[in-house]
């Protein structure tokens, strides 16, 4: 056994980063510490707050079109039986403290509204795109919005500025169909489209038949609206096809009819062979030449085509100079 030597001084006494330096060699940070950290963190997070709905702004892009008083009744009802079983979620608004802005679950925040009761709601400090993606997410696998409840979700994202990969991922949707999606929203107003209702039942195709109608004839859809009485109608999917047809029977009235075909001009050689055809329509003029007649002529046609058709031209413009 070792013998300390009498005359050796004693150790210093142990400072705090001593004891922190011996405490990491006795219970070195293998990541379990951090992890017991991350999980208080995350449970933190995750827990559900009560919070007055009067201090929730349901302000922001809307995902689905405006509910109404029977829906929220409806839901307002259930709430009563059996509470509020899922949480909304919120984010602060830094200019105001304890206040709050709505990212999922409008439709329950006005039923609770409507019975007085505080909002469960999960608190996140989210950014704009943050909010955006999960509004778009939770909305997807929980309400199933109708192809008119994206498009408007993803005209307002664009007008607020959204980036275009930011609103593909919280609609889960790519280029070419978020494409078809702003052009129907662009081509039809939206308090037409508000009036009709959500139309789960009509899909992506008529729709853009719809627009494309609008876009074409440059008809006023409000006008249209307005002419067609939906009061009566309960059905959002009938509403649709009430105004489409409205649409249709506005463009046909506005279409000029179609002139009538020039007959066919027939040019014969002297014993009466039909050497070529000449037809016209409203944007070309065809020169129909029978190969089987005159073989021969048609290949040196074919081969001369540009030389002859520019001589054709220029004795057209010598004989109108002269004019």
């Amino acid at each position: 056994m070792a013998r300390r030597n009498l005359f050796q001084p004693p150790p210093p006494p142990p400072t705090d980063e001593t004891e922190k330096a011996d405490a990491k060699s006795r219970f070195p940070n293998t990541g379990a510490m951090s992890g017991v950290k991350s999980t208080l963190k995350d449970l933190s997070s995750n827990a559900v707050r009560d919070i007055a709905p009067e201090m929730i702004d349901d302000g922001g892009p809307k995902d689905r079109l405006t509910f109404n008083d029977a829906d929220v009744a409806l839901l307002a009802d259930s709430i009563r039986q059996h509470g509020q079983q899922v949480p909304i979620m919120v984010r602060p608004v830094p200019e105001r403290p304890g206040h709050y802005r709505v990212v999922y679950g409008r439709r329950r925040l006005h039923a609770l509204r409507l019975l007085g009761l505080p909002a469960k709601a999960l608190v996140r400090s989210l950014s704009d795109e943050q909010a955006v993606l999960a509004q778009g997410q939770e909305n997807s696998q929980r309400l199933d919005p109708s192809f008119i409840e994206k498009a408007l979700f993803a005209a307002e994202l664009s007008s607020a500025g959204y980036e275009q990969a930011v609103i593909m991922d919280a609609l889960a949707v790519d280029k070419p169909m978020l494409s078809r999606m702003n052009k129907v929203a662009r081509s039809l107003p939206a308090e037409v489209i508000e009036r009709i209702g959500p139309a789960h039942g009509v899909g992506r195709r008529r729709w853009e038949e719809l627009a494309d109608v609008v876009r074409v004839q440059d008809l006023d859809m409000l006008a249209v609206a307005a002419a067609v009485d939906l009061d009566g109608i309960q059905a959002s999917d009938e509403r649709f096809a009430r105004l489409s047809d409205a649409a249709l029977a506005q463009s046909r009235a506005q279409t000029p009819p179609r002139p009538a075909a020039s007959p066919a001009l027939s040019i014969s050689l002297d014993d009466g062979t039909v050497l070529a055809e000449v037809t016209e329509s409203a944007r070309s003029l065809t020169v129909k030449l029978s190969k089987s007649t005159s073989p021969a002529f048609a290949q040196w046609l074919r081969d001369n085509a540009e030389e002859e058709l520019m001589r054709l031209h220029e004795a057209w413009r010598a004989s109108r100079a002269s004019d």
